[in-house]
């Protein structure tokens, strides 16, 4: 669905553009962290106990599970098992 006018995302546009690169880009990062977070609440809500293993391969899955053919989707999720820590969330 498309209710948006096209002046409207014109101006969006111009005003987004009007932004320096640097600004851009942590727009771009906050939202990331954003969606990270929802993701993470998802996960969470639908198994409170999850291991910090599992937590690694449902992140991984939910943002990146349709880039990747069936092989290298088990070699990613082996070596986020292989190399968990503490620095997933």
């Amino acid at each position: 669905m498309k209710d948006t006018s096209p002046h409207i995302e014109q101006k969006f546009r111009e005003m987004l553009m009007a932004r320096s690169s640097e600004e851009r880009m942590m727009m771009g990062f906050s939202m990331f962290d954003t969606a990270k977070k929802i993701v993470i609440s998802s996960i969470k809500n639908e198994d409170p106990d999850i291991s910090l293993e599992k937590l690694r391969e449902k992140i991984f899955l939910r943002f990146y599970g349709s880039d990747f053919s069936e092989f290298e989707k088990e070699k990613i999720l082996a070596y986020l098992k292989k190399h968990t820590d503490t620095q997933c969330t």
